[in-house]
């Protein structure tokens, strides 16, 4: 029987669709920007419902109305899935409102329910009746969840993760649901796959924005920069940071160094720390340059208000034509790049 913690199974970031002569059958899952999430159903009598992360931290006190809906469920039930939350006030999924949710306790935690309810999207069921499933194919397993859905007429705050076989269909959610606030993408899985806790079996593919942003830093040195910090401007023209790109290529970092120039007296970044990474305590060390080139990057739809991106963009190229002032604005929702 499984008890937490369980370590789930993972997806590794793909370009495109696998090929089915290898993989056999697939499975379209969309891609929701929450947190990874196991629960557990008690076995007997008294017993109370578990929630973990994907880091193996039990939650369940800080999502005050999922414990309350778990009579929904059967117990001996372990589910796979996603936290979300919903902002009432914007109407609309709030990945920041989830960290809000699942940083608050007691109390606070009682008072964001109503606010920022939270939802679980249950994708794989890992054990029914207290009998575990994890070797039994990704197919049978979708059929008991949904099983399960229909059953014990699940509702709010519990929801059936959509899936397709059809790759049409997985398509245009890849490229129109991404739109929606709170999708980022779809996730491919074999139908004949079991479930292997740590192994990066799946394939996850985002949607990815083009766009514009300004090289405010550079980590490395500045004939042969690593990686880029990017920024925007806001209305007031303050230069604010929106994140990096990932380490760039020998022929890309002999370029933009090509075109740096070291920054002046009265930089805007001057005495700012760059974390490495989102939502990290690492420091960058940055060398910063005159604000004045404008990058053309590649980025996923994850992003915090104000446009701040959670991932790495990507760098495709320099922009030696468009000038800062023709960047969007910070806060702006990403654009095209231009012409």
């Amino acid at each position: 029987m499984l008890r937490p913690p369980v370590e789930p199974m993972l997806a590794q970031a793909v370009e495109s669709v696998p090929g089915s002569a290898v993989l056999g059958e697939l499975a379209f899952e969309q891609k929701f920007d929450g947190y990874r999430a196991l629960l557990f159903t008690p076995t007997g009598a008294g017993g109370r419902l578990l929630v973990q992360t994907r880091r193996g931290a039990l939650i369940q006190d800080r999502l005050p109305d999922l414990v309350a809906a778990a009579g929904q469920l059967p117990q001996g039930l372990v589910l796979d899935g996603e936290l979300v939350a919903w902002d009432t006030e914007a109407c609309r999924l709030s990945f920041e409102g989830l960290q809000r949710r699942t940083a608050a306790r007691g109390r606070t935690a009682r008072g964001l329910a109503a606010s920022l309810p939270v939802f679980f999207i249950a994708f794989d069921v890992l054990q029914q009746d207290g009998i575990e499933l994890l070797r039994h194919p990704y197919r049978q397993r979708r059929l008991r969840l949904e099983a399960l859905f229909t059953a014990h007429r699940l509702s709010k705050p519990w929801t059936l993760c959509p899936m397709t076989t059809d790759l049409i269909k997985a398509q245009h959610w890849l490229e129109s649901w991404t739109e929606i606030s709170g999708i980022e993408g779809i996730v491919v899985k074999a139908m004949n796959q079991p479930y292997r806790p740590g192994y990066r079996g799946w394939h996850k593919l985002k949607h990815r924005d083009t766009t514009e942003a300004i090289i405010g830093a550079v980590t490395g040195t500045l004939p042969r920069p690593q990686l880029l910090v990017l920024g925007r401007h806001d209305p007031d023209g303050h230069l604010h940071t929106i994140g990096r790109t990932a380490p760039l290529r020998p022929e890309a970092a002999r370029l933009v160094g090509g075109n740096l120039t070291v920054a002046g007296p009265g930089h805007p970044w001057t005495g700012l720390r760059f974390a490495s990474a989102w939502g990290s305590r690492d420091v960058l060390e940055v060398t910063l340059v005159e604000p004045e080139l404008v990058a053309e990057i590649s980025a996923d739809t994850a992003v915090d208000h104000g446009g701040v991106y959670r991932h790495p963009a990507r760098f495709k190229r320099l922009r030696l034509d468009v000038t800062v002032e023709e960047v969007p604005r910070f806060g702006a929702s990403p654009s095209p790049a231009a012409g």
